[in-house]
């Protein structure tokens, strides 16, 4: 337990940290964006690359991601019910943006700081990363086009009907896919499974710098994460999208832990420490890229940006509180 607590220490001071250098404007108004992006395509391909060719491939892609996966599915799928129920008056782009509020996490910027140094290695949170990036995202980026094109269409009657044929569709499929794989959290998981599948080393030079590289991510990540929370009020403007927030945000921190405790325990029969690793990481806060999805589709920006700020406030106190229970 005092290892875990340790963990969360550490991730707390660097937040710390970044709040601070963002509080002051040290790095100027363009320092997170830029750290934030040196983090995305430079630092963290790097140290996924670094830590999976040295993985136990069967670990990575074994209950973790089934865990992972199913749970994040099953919570979106509760908020769907319960928003046809309680919020019947929402745009459909709208549920499935909230949807995601409520069932997609953080697993870059905090999973994979958390898995370093409260589950002791950062490839425990490779199979969320796989899943969100190359299951996940192409399965509601599909969803939001068609329900956006739909929602267009009805909003401007005398146009008439857009057909989209199948070789549209398939383009724009192709096109999706080829984002995903151009990924750089991709392309660097997917080196290193194959570097560990192979057993073909790399040269020591090059290995090393790939592991010096790798070591800025994590840092990277919460100092500009940390900037993100300056000035960061929540449901300052949402009083018509509260409840809406309240139900993403309850499902995401409550239901979606339980349902990967649940999952993990009695139907994949996990125990100790890999039983703590699926609810901690299941417990992880909403992921920031649902406010991109948001705003990309220009659906749910309320919701989105305010389930982010709630979940991220009080994600890491429940989560100590999953880890003291589960030591």
């Amino acid at each position: 337990m005092v290892e875990v607590l340790s963990g969360f220490t550490i991730v707390w001071v660097i937040i710390l940290v970044g709040y601070m250098v963002g509080k002051t404007g040290v790095l100027g108004e363009r320092g997170q964006p830029v750290l934030s992006r040196l983090a995305f395509f430079v630092a963290s391909p790097a140290l996924l690359f670094d830590t999976l060719s040295h993985a136990d491939i069967q670990a990575v892609l074994g209950p973790q991601l089934w865990v992972a996966g199913i749970s994040a599915l099953l919570a979106a799928v509760i908020y769907l019910g319960l928003a046809a129920w309680v919020l019947p008056r929402r745009r459909n782009s709208e549920r499935v943006i909230a949807a995601l509020g409520a069932s997609m996490v953080n697993s870059a910027n905090l999973g994979l700081p958390i898995a370093a140094y409260v589950l002791g290695n950062a490839a425990y949170a490779a199979p969320v990363i796989i899943f969100q990036l190359a299951l996940y995202t192409p399965v509601y980026a599909f969803t939001m086009d068609m329900l956006t094109s739909r929602e267009r269409a009805a909003a401007e009657p005398s146009e008439g009907p857009r057909k989209v044929g199948p070789s549209t569709m398939l383009r724009g499929t192709l096109r999706l896919f080829g984002t995903i794989l151009r990924n750089p959290m991709i392309v660097g998981s997917g080196a290193g499974l194959l570097v560990s599948v192979t057993g073909v080393p790399l040269i020591d030079p090059l290995a090393e710098s790939i592991h010096l590289i790798g070591g800025a991510a994590i840092p990277a990540m919460l100092i500009a994460f940390g900037m993100t929370l300056v000035g960061s009020r929540p449901l300052e403007k949402s009083s018509a999208r509260r409840l809406d927030v309240a139900v993403a945000s309850l499902i995401k921190l409550v239901v979606h832990p339980v349902l990967a405790w649940v999952l993990a325990a009695f139907v994949f029969q996990l125990e100790g420490f890999d039983l703590l690793s699926a609810v901690v990481l299941g417990s992880l806060p909403t992921a920031q890229n649902v406010f991109v999805a948001a705003s990309r589709y220009n659906a749910g920006l309320v919701v989105a940006k305010d389930t982010v700020l709630v979940t991220t406030v009080v994600a890491i106190p429940g989560m100590i509180a999953i880890a003291v229970l589960f030591s």
